[in-house]
Order: C-alpha cells, then sequence, then structure tokens
C-alpha cells in the first residue's frame, strides 16, 4: 500500500500552516475585500473603482532570486516576504499605480507549518506596508523536486491608476530634477553575484564584520525598503513625471526606462554614499565599478524625476516620511539614457 503522504506530502501539516498564517494575514485586509467562504478565490469589491473617470488596471509578477537561498542558509524567514511585495508592488507605483491586492505562491520541498507561516507573515506585513490587501495565494509541496530546507517564492499584484495621472517617459522634460530614494541596502537584486562573493571569499554569514556593525546574514536579508504609500503620497503633492523602480540593471539601467528617447539623466555619483555593504561586497569579490552598477542599486532604490520648482518641498515630504532623499541629478538634453557626469 502507498499513500500521498509516503510520496512526501503531508496534507495535515499544510492546514496547519494555513490556520497558523490566518492571523498574519488579516493585517493586510482592505474594505474592499470580500470573503470568499470556499477559500479557492481571493475577491476585490471593484465598484471602488467608480470614482476613477478611466480607471487602468495595472498588474505586476516576481520574485526574489536566489535571495531565498542566503534565507534558508541562514534560518531567517520572516522578512524575505517583504522582499516579495517590494519586488512586485514596487514595480506597479512607477506609473502612479495605487496598489490594490495581491496573491502569493510558495513552492517547498516540506510543508513546515511555522516557516511557511513566517514567509507568509511577512508578505502580510509587506502588504500591509504597500497599503495592499493579500487577497489569496498558494503553498505547493514538491517532495523530490526540492530539499526539505529548499523554498521559492512568486507573487503577483493589480493595481489602479487614473488615466489621465498616469506617469511615465512622455512627461518627463529638459530640466526636470531627478532624485535618488535611498535603498535599505541589497535589496532583492544580485544575489547570485553575491552568493558568489560569498563563497569564493570563504565569508561566513554569522560573521560581524567592523563594516557592517551586524552580522553579515542579517545585513543581506535586510528586508527591501518599500515605497508604494510615500511615491503615491508624493505625486498627490507635487508634481512628479515619472519614477524608476533601481532593481536588477541597477540606477542607469532601470532610470533610462523612464526617460524619453530626445533626453538623458545626467546623474551626480558625489551626491551620496552608498551603504557599506557594498563595499564589503566590491573589496572581497574584487568587483569592478562598471559590474557593482549594472547589478546592484548601490543604495538608490527608487528615483523620482520631478518638476525643478517641487524638488525641495519633495526631499522635505520624503524626509518627513522616512525616506532619506536627495537630488541625485538632472535631465538634459541626449538620447534616451542615463549616464554619470
Amino acid at each position: 500500500m502507498t499513500s500521498y503522504e509516503a510520496a512526501g506530502v503531508d496534507i495535515e501539516a499544510g492546514e496547519r500552516a494555513v490556520a497558523l498564517m490566518k492571523d498574519k494575514v488579516a493585517r493586510s485586509r482592505r474594505p474592499e475585500v470580500v470573503d470568499d467562504a470556499s477559500g479557492f478565490a481571493g475577491l476585490f469589491d471593484a465598484s471602488a473603482l467608480l470614482k476613477y473617470e478611466r480607471p487602468l488596471l495595472a498588474t505586476s509578477t516576481d520574485g526574489v532570486g536566489t535571495k531565498v537561498m542566503i534565507a534558508q542558509r541562514y534560518g531567517k524567514h520572516d522578512t524575505i516576504g517583504i522582499d516579495l511585495v517590494g519586488m512586485v508592488l514596487d514595480d506597479l507605483v512607477v506609473c502612479g499605480a495605487e496598489p490594490l491586492f495581491m496573491t502569493d505562491y510558495i513552492a517547498c520541498g516540506k510543508v513546515v507549518p511555522e516557516r511557511v507561516a513566517e514567509i507568509v507573515g511577512g508578505i502580510a506585513e509587506g502588504c500591509r506596508l504597500a497599503g495592499a490587501a493579500l487577497v489569496g495565494g498558494e503553498t505547493a509541496e514538491h517532495p523530490g523536486a526540492m530539499g526539505p530546507d529548499e523554498y521559492d517564492l512568486a507573487g503577483a499584484g493589480t493595481g489602479v491608476v487614473e488615466a489621465s495621472a498616469m506617469l511615465g517617459p512622455d512627461r518627463v522634460r529638459e530640466g526636470d530634477v531627478v532624485l535618488g530614494l535611498a535603498s535599505s541596502g541589497v535589496h532583492s537584486n544580485g544575489y547570485s553575484l553575491v552568493r558568489h562573493v560569498v563563497r569564493e571569499a570563504g565569508l561566513s554569514l554569522e560573521a560581524e564584520l567592523p563594516e557592517l556593525g551586524r552580522p553579515l546574514g542579517e545585513e543581506l536579508l535586510e528586508p527591501t525598503r518599500i515605497y508604494s504609500l510615500d511615491c503615491l503620497a508624493l505625486a498627490r503633492t507635487v508634481e512628479v513625471h515619472a519614477y524608476a523602480h533601481i532593481t536588477g540593471g541597477g540606477v542607469e539601467g532601470n532610470l533610462a526606462r523612464s526617460l524619453p528617447g530626445h533626453l538623458d539623466a545626467l546623474l551626480d555619483r558625489s551626491s551620496w554614499t552608498p551603504p557599506a555593504i557594498f563595499s564589503v561586497l566590491a573589496g572581497h569579490g574584487r568587483i569592478e565599478q562598471k559590474d557593482m552598477d549594472r547589478t546592484f542599486n548601490l543604495g538608490v532604490g527608487m528615483a523620482a524625476i520631478v518638476a525643478p520648482e517641487a524638488a525641495d518641498e519633495a526631499v522635505r515630504l520624503l524626509t518627513e516620511r522616512g525616506v532619506p532623499a536627495w537630488v541625485l541629478g538632472e535631465v538634459v538634453s541626449g538620447s534616451g539614457q542615463a549616464r554619470y557626469r
């Protein structure tokens, strides 16, 4: 006789994981969420969109890449979900969309209820920080395909923006000011290179490097800063023309996506000091500056392009909201590139 459990799938563990995560998910609830007694679907009251003249739905999907391998190795699982939300919902806000709701998918070699609840708790906390609801998800056990301590996660989010208020390259003008919004650290990009440096340099995740003041693992697992509510507040207050979420490809690669073909963003590298983790990685890995530039955010997690007369007020508002910001550069005539002076 054989069974699903004998094949490596523990149905009871999955049910216990769901029970443990319920209270955490509830913290992200929005008034528009409608309960589905069957639990097969997440429901959101679309009548909330009636206040828009021409609502455009925005959607995004992503994961957190190999940062999950650092979390697994270090044994810390309660913040990786925040990283997932940052990767998904902060993409939505680039066009000016308000994040509404999100769903998640977790695949693991073995369902450990407490670990799954920690992961989902992080996703729910990230959704709360972004002003969105976590309306559903799925946890799948993949014995044989993944080790018992291995897992991966992905998510999808939906937002809405008024068509006339959509931000982007067509709004950008010569003379606009580029603002840098500080990252909380490495965020969720470049971890294949991070792990290569850690392995080749023989670094321990438990080691407290003097430059960091805390264990390397803690630094590398610092959760992604969630910018959604701050960017929405900024756009309501001052004249914002475009945003750029600084992920894989670095500042230059991502900022160029928010520029029209006849303008450049001229950036001042001396306007900020990257967090110490980046010099640690560059030093131990002997990574050239060009590779650092195109792999990591280097301390700039989001960029905002604003009207020149709005720059000072924008920096003040972001600072008051707890997001360090500064003038990173300016928009000049060019060919659609972001480049350093």
